[in-house]
């Protein structure tokens, strides 16, 4: 984070800005993920280096990174370590909140943060033969495709993606008030469900990632990010 130095007196605006630009910011940072590294790192290590990245955003600490220098140490191979699967709303870019830069994790996007087949294979790719070690399917607060869920709307193509998240709405039971999206209680509930849906889904649907998972290899968990707050709950 750049910190102002003290302003001393009879100093012009343009000299204070050059004090803080050159002499109040560290060096942005041109690290990005090696082969080494993502090898050598384990699924619990991927989830802790998101929680942190996470904690550095929500605290206003993200880290300045040289993004020119970035694009050339990836131009040859990236080594990304976590799969990022979540919702296209532009509120959480994955690669922000987590506090990333380029070549440090794949994010496949879709509204509603739902697993159809084509990102099952994406995910297969991503972890067996580019070797992630983590992967978490990201939903959030707010998500307009779950509150379209919640009412049953309809809307050309847009109707086939509420119909993949309408049977989270179903199966959440116990919650009072309305079932639509006038209730932020149900909202919530649905917007949960359709996380642990999401990570149930991937484990039935891809033998591939399933075994990596119950070998060691990967780890695959839920998560929902507020966007009120800037904060990551991972989901037990």
């Amino acid at each position: 984070m750049c910190i102002a130095r003290p302003i001393l007196r009879n100093v012009t605006p343009m000299a204070v800005l050059l004090i803080v630009v050159l002499g109040g910011c560290a060096a942005p940072s041109s690290i990005t993920m090696t082969k080494e590294a993502q090898q050598a790192m384990t699924p619990d290590q991927a989830l802790e280096r998101l929680r942190e990245g996470n904690d550095r955003f929500a605290k206003g600490a993200s880290t300045h990174r040289d993004y020119p220098a970035q694009v050339r140490a990836t131009a040859n191979g990236q080594y990304p370590y976590a799969v990022v699967l979540s919702c296209i709303d532009s509120r959480c870019p994955p690669e922000i909140l987590f506090d990333e830069g380029l070549g440090d994790i794949f994010v496949p996007r879709v509204a509603g943060n739902y697993a159809p087949v084509d990102l099952v294979g994406s995910m297969e790719f991503a972890t067996r033969l580019a070797g992630a070690k983590l992967v978490v399917v990201l939903g959030h607060t707010e998500c307009g495709a779950i509150k379209g869920a919640c009412d049953g709307a309809e809307m050309g193509n847009l109707t086939t993606v509420i119909a993949a998240l309408q049977p989270a709405v179903s199966e959440v039971q116990g919650v009072e008030g309305p079932r639509t999206s006038s209730n932020p209680e149900f909202v919530q509930a649905v917007t949960e469900r359709n996380v642990r849906r999401t990570v149930e889904t991937i484990r039935t649907d891809s033998p591939i990632l399933r075994e990596m998972e119950q070998s060691g290899q990967l780890e695959i968990v839920g998560a929902i990010y507020d966007v009120r707050t800037g904060r990551v709950q991972f989901l037990n």
